[in-house]
């Protein structure tokens, strides 16, 4: 996948700017005790936002993009945890969190949107193969046990 590609996809230039806010707007203002602790850790969990939608995109199966959206959403609800927990110390004003936790709603919002799609997505380019269960294609077990055949059997398969 190319990086133009990558540009175009809103949801990592949403995740890529709130990690942008969280670097110029909380990093600064934490103290300097934190700079190994809670520092790093926001940091790390704000970068990974973006580079886990990145990586997912990159790849090219369904399922793989998926599990790595997951884990961005993870990563956003750990920065925004501690966000929270920085200025239940005191660390920032109120007004950061409430713009952190705007920022984060909308993009939670734009990642389980950018999940769906994928989802949808999926499924419908995937054929649908329905199992034939005539009497020439069943084998002698499945005759064998025809009682215990039920509903699924007869089910679309993905």
């Amino acid at each position: 996948m190319s990086s133009a590609g990558l540009q175009d996809l809103n949801v990592w230039v949403k995740a890529k700017a709130f990690a942008v806010f969280v670097y110029k707007e909380i990093l600064p203002i934490l103290p300097e005790e934190e700079k190994y602790g809670l520092n790093q850790q926001i940091r790390r969990a704000a970068v990974s936002i973006s580079s886990n939608i990145a990586e997912g995109y990159g790849r090219f199966n369904f399922q793989d993009n998926i599990r790595f959206c997951y884990i961005a959403r993870g990563s956003l609800n750990e920065t925004i945890s501690m966000i929270a927990l920085s200025e239940e110390l005191g660390f920032m004003p109120r007004k950061i969190l409430e713009e952190s936790l705007k920022l984060s709603e909308d993009l939670a919002k734009m990642l389980h949107g950018y999940i769906s799609f994928l989802k949808k997505t999926k499924t419908e380019s995937q054929p649908k193969i329905i199992r034939d269960m005539n009497e020439k294609y069943r084998s002698k077990i499945d005759i064998d046990n025809e009682n215990d055949l039920d509903q699924s059997d007869f089910a679309l398969e993905n």
